[in-house]
């Protein structure tokens, strides 16, 4: 029997269905929103007005910025609107739509924070060569590789869902679209499509994380030999990193480095990576680094 795709348009299930609580959380995330804007906008802003913050470090650090406000967009604003909606819907070619942007940018913040960490390793290790290594052709290099590679990434996701059947129901389980809820409504049996995902997102996610954590334990090492005054301030910088990099891969891989399930959990997790995370950079990156601040007060 043949399956025909006869949905055309999707109803999203939300993370509340109590309107009090939707209430609540449009104001929550609202605010919220506007503040990874505003904070984010604020890093990239100063990267490229202040003249001492033109090192490749802020450089990557403004990108880093730029992405999240792109990642957060991809699914807060419709987050919103949802929240005061009586019935949440979205067309299929939007659900596809908003697929592509989520891993297109998330997959690009992955790869920007290697990018980081290798600027560190360069900073501490060659420090006498870090302008000629990390010089301006390259970075820009490195930016423009990380765009290439999440766009192949989201492309080979998006290609892998479209030739799927939908024909009811029509209720993706989650807040906003993504390959696992979406893949539950499909009319066909998903284990090789969701079994070619998590291979897809599986490698990039372990050979990042493999090179960021190598890279840092390397780092935290070589540490012992500097002076003080230099360990603090390599400390710092790489304890900033760090935490970025906990709070981003933390949520993402126990949502896409297991099996599929139906926890409510799952929703709540989402929102720490897609909501809360983007807000907390800025003031991660802020309150640890003493070149931010007296750029901030500047501006």
């Amino acid at each position: 029997m043949t399956c025909t795709n006869n949905v055309t348009e999707l109803v999203i299930a939300g993370l509340f269905q109590d309107p009090e609580m939707q209430k609540v959380c449009f104001v929550l995330f609202l605010s919220m929103y506007l503040a990874t804007v505003v904070g984010n906008g604020l890093i990239i802003v100063m990267v490229s007005v202040s003249k001492s913050l033109c090192s490749p470090m802020y450089f990557f650090l403004g990108c880093l910025s730029l992405v999240e406000i792109c990642f957060s967009s991809s699914v807060v604003p419709k987050l919103i609107t949802d929240l005061l909606a009586k019935v949440k819907t979205i067309s299929l070619k939007g659900c596809l739509a908003q697929i592509f942007f989520f891993h297109f940018f998330a997959v690009t913040e992955i790869i920007l924070l290697v990018m980081m960490a290798y600027d560190r390793y360069v900073a501490i290790f060659k420090p006498l060569h870090y302008m000629n290594i990390m010089n301006c052709q390259l970075c820009h290099m490195l930016v423009a590789g990380s765009w290439l590679g999440s766009f192949i990434h989201s492309i080979i996701q998006v290609l892998i869902t479209i030739p799927l059947p939908f024909c009811g129901p029509s209720v993706i389980d989650h807040y906003f679209c993504d390959l696992h809820p979406l893949f539950k409504l499909a009319c066909t049996d998903t284990f090789v499509d969701g079994s070619i995902v998590l291979v897809n997102i599986g490698l990039i996610s372990i050979f990042s994380l493999t090179i960021l954590v190598s890279s840092y334990i390397i780092i935290l090492f070589s540490l012992r030999n500097c002076s003080t005054e230099g360990r603090c301030k390599a400390l710092s910088t790489c304890a900033s990193h760090i935490t970025v990099v906990i709070l981003f891969f933390g949520p993402a891989i126990f949502i896409y480095m297991r099996p599929s399930s139906t926890f409510t959990g799952d929703k709540l997790v989402a929102v720490f990576y897609t909501v809360i995370t983007p807000m907390l950079n800025p003031i991660i990156y802020t309150l640890r680094n003493a070149e931010v601040k007296v750029a901030m007060r500047k501006l």
